[in-house]
């Protein structure tokens, strides 16, 4: 199974994009286009295979060599800070991390004169080093979902998340103070694969970097 090329794909609206994309450089899976609990899909005509995963887990999966190309946000590489390599900006997955307060706190509230404030968020590495670079200190609680009920329920004044509308922040009466980065998801590369299988892996990253430049 050495031939075999293992590709790590979160699950989701990411997963479906990603094979979009592949379909245009003449790999397809029909299989992955309907709904199904398996999370390995072989392509033996192009000595491929995917694997469907929890996007935090996608780095992990290519830095151990489980498998040698994955797709993931920015977000999660930063945060996480494994060694790989990342060739290429997919340009899909959209979305930016900001800080958000109560609408109320915001009316009162002067970011410039932060010294000292309380966060919670699922990116404490990236919310600190953002955060350190401004002189302010963090007290920081990391959560794993819902983090919009941090502020309604007395945890936190502020948060830091993704936002793609911004519609769920408006449902829960919060706004956005902070832009901290813009994320989108990118195709990363575990080190020894590249330079064992450098001529297909290079030329898969060549296929896509041609139909991202005509906007397909």
């Amino acid at each position: 199974m050495k031939e075999v090329l293992t590709v790590a794909l979160p699950k989701g609206r990411i997963q479906k994009d990603t094979m979009k994309l592949l379909k245009q450089i003449g790999i397809s899976c029909p299989e992955m286009e309907v709904d199904s609990r398996k999370l390995i899909f072989e392509l033996p005509e192009k000595k491929m295979r995917f694997m469907v995963v929890r996007a935090t887990d996608v780095p992990t999966y290519v830095e151990q060599g489980a498998a040698d190309i994955g797709i993931v946000g920015k977000d999660t590489l930063m945060e996480q800070g494994k060694d790989l390599y990342e060739p290429l900006d997919l340009k899909i997955g959209y979305c930016r991390m900001i800080v958000a307060e109560a609408e109320e706190l915001q009316k009162r509230d002067k970011p410039s004169e932060w010294t000292h404030i309380r966060i919670a968020t699922k990116f404490p590495n990236i919310t600190e080093e953002f955060f350190r670079k401004k002189g302010i200190q963090v007290e920081m609680i990391k959560l794993y979902g819902s983090i919009e009920l941090a502020p309604l329920v007395g945890l936190s004044e502020r948060i830091v998340d993704l936002v793609s509308t911004g519609e769920t922040l408006k449902q829960n009466g919060l706004v956005e103070v902070e832009d901290i980065m813009e994320v989108t998801s990118r195709l990363i590369v575990n080190r020894a694969s590249l330079k064992t299988r450098y001529k297909r892996i290079n030329n898969l990253i060549g296929d896509l970097k041609e139909v991202l430049d005509r906007g397909i």
